[in-house]
């Protein structure tokens, strides 16, 4: 009988897994991701005040269904022959997974941890049994592999780009960043890793556009100019590799096909590529859109707005903020850094000299990697090397960490606010830099292009296996019967993201929602609309 084994990367904004064969050395078998992260929120800290304000067991159980119902897209059939699982991610996303402590996490400053009881878990590397996670599917005397952190800010995600990037071996000061929703940057110097996360929100992953998606397959994922003034629209093919698929005139939406494919949305590389070339050809002038109908057009009626350009702003202007915040803190300046490794989807498919246009690498670089999906990688090699967990705890222990809180960083603040100014008001460069100066702070320097730069894999996800199969409902239902509600649908109305539903169930009005498309905490437009003050958000629960 065969022993399979699950790779999980547990992202800030969607799950992606692996199903592998253990006794072929472990063989990829398939692929299967899901569409968003299942739990209310735009970003991980909604996530993590969502998990707080209405419980750990509702939101473990909305986890737990969401990665019993990804393993369940490898086959029912081979569910059962599943031995080991691995999972890879940043430390609040694993925390949420175990169920164990996340206030750390939440909150900066021991005497705040002291005052509310909070102890440190340990995050060190270790193996426990399925059962005790409660995973529903997978037999609970199954191994269940969790890395290390290096630090409890600094989680098995970074330590994984870290190690997969090889930079501790550079004698160059090297950058790496993991760009999603929360992007996790380290700095690499004189023997020490410096490190923040910077809640650069949901437009890296494509969430929070109008027609964004994660990155899967007919998703345009990059853009690029031809001599007669079209533009070629990239998407992803059924095995994640880009491909041209048209050719479209960005201020009417005249369209050439090349393939036959159609684009169901735009990933965050996308975005951050219409972002350059809308700057570079002069159709985008901060913070506006100078196309008739304020709209660049994309393939197959897909288009991208003002209203996208500034989400994708905020984004690009909390990423460069936070990598120069580290440049700063460590007392160097912009022109030091000379390498850059670049992870995850948005760090697979994105120009580096569009990258550098946004914002998203320093401006000043001499070598660029682009690395994919460093968390799943890893996470696949924990299940087919034995020595694998060790060999990360070795490293986690030998790293001399410094985490850079950006959350009570004057420099970083100070940087945002102009970076929002930039982006979405139209700031000027030089009265940005100027600002800049009056803050005590170095001016952005000229854009100096890689000499070198290259793409380590042909997608974030380099293997896929036989099949790629994606989750189009994740999460679970929430559902609530409140005093006082007499289903007048004020809430349902209200809702911006169509999350909820009013319907008499057992004779009452329920409201019911979907948690991967509710906003949470972030937004409760319906709880601050019912006329009756009768909906309490934190009240609902997955069972009716």
């Amino acid at each position: 009988m065969a022993s399979y084994g699950v790779a999980l990367d547990l992202g800030t904004s969607g799950f992606r897994s692996h199903l592998i064969d253990l006794d072929k050395g472990g063989k990829i078998l398939s692929t299967a991701v899901t569409v968003r992260h299942p739990l209310p929120g735009a970003n991980i800290m909604d996530h993590l005040h969502f998990w707080m304000s209405s419980g750990s067991e509702v939101g473990h159980k909305i986890i737990m269904k969401t990665i019993d119902d990804v393993i369940r897209l490898h086959g029912p059939d081979n569910v059962k022959n599943i031995k080991k699982v691995a999972v890879c991610g940043n430390p609040i996303q694993l925390s949420l997974f175990e169920n164990i402590e996340v206030r750390d996490l939440a909150f900066a400053g021991e005497n705040r941890l002291k005052s509310l009881g909070v102890v440190r878990p340990s995050r060190k590397g270790h193996v426990r049994n399925a059962g005790d996670i409660e995973m529903i599917s997978v037999n609970p005397e199954a191994e269940v592999i969790i890395p290390p952190a290096i630090r409890h800010e600094i989680g098995a995600d970074a330590l994984a780009m870290i190690m997969r990037s090889g930079m501790l071996n550079k004698k160059e000061i090297c950058m790496v960043t993991d760009y999603g929703t929360n992007a996790e940057m380290g700095l690499y110097y004189d023997g020490e890793l410096y490190s923040g996360s910077a809640a650069a929100g949901p437009a890296m992953e494509g969430q929070s556009i109008k027609y964004g998606v994660l990155a899967s397959p007919h998703a345009i994922s990059d853009v690029n100019l031809t001599e007669k003034k079209l533009w070629e629209n990239i998407v992803l093919d059924d095995k994640l590799i880009p491909v041209v698929a048209s050719k479209v005139d960005p201020v009417t939406g005249k369209e050439i096909k090349v393939l036959n494919y159609s684009a169901k949305g735009i990933t965050g590389t996308g975005v951050v590529s219409s972002m350059a070339m809308g700057l570079n050809s002069g159709l985008i002038k901060l913070p506006d859109i100078v196309t008739p109908d304020k709209k660049i057009h994309l393939m197959d009626g897909i288009w991208f707005s003002e209203k996208d350009a500034q989400e994708a702003g905020k984004a690009m202007g909390a990423i460069r903020a936070g990598h120069r915040t580290l440049v700063h803190e460590v007392g160097l300046s912009d022109n030091d850094v000379k390498v850059m490794y670049m992870a995850g989807a948005s760090g697979t498919y994105v120009d580096p000299i569009k990258a550098q246009i946004c914002g998203m690498i320093p401006r000043c670089l001499d070598e660029v990697y682009q690395l994919g999906n460093t968390s799943l990688m890893t996470a696949h090699e924990l299940l087919s090397d034995p020595k694998m967990l060790d060999r990360m705890q070795s490293v986690a222990d030998s790293i001399s960490a410094n985490h850079v809180m950006f959350a009570t960083s004057k420099t970083f603040e100070d940087m945002y606010i102009l970076e929002l100014a930039y982006w979405t008001e139209g700031m000027s460069m030089d009265m940005y830099n100027n600002m800049l100066q009056i803050h005590g702070l170095a001016p952005m320097p000229d854009i100096k292009p890689p000499a070198k730069a290259v793409r380590m894999v042909k997608s974030d996800i380099p293997e896929i296996g036989k099949g790629l199969f994606a989750l189009e409902e994740v999460g679970m239902k929430m559902y609530g019967v409140f005093d006082g509600c007499n289903g007048c649908r004020k809430c349902e109305k209200e809702c911006p993201e169509k999350a909820l539903t009013v319907e008499k169930l057992k004779g009452y009005p329920t409201i019911t929602v979907r948690s991967d498309l509710c906003l949470g905490t972030a937004c409760k437009a319906c709880e601050m609309n019912c006329p009756f003050k009768a909906y309490k958000f934190t009240e609902l629960e997955v069972t009716l």
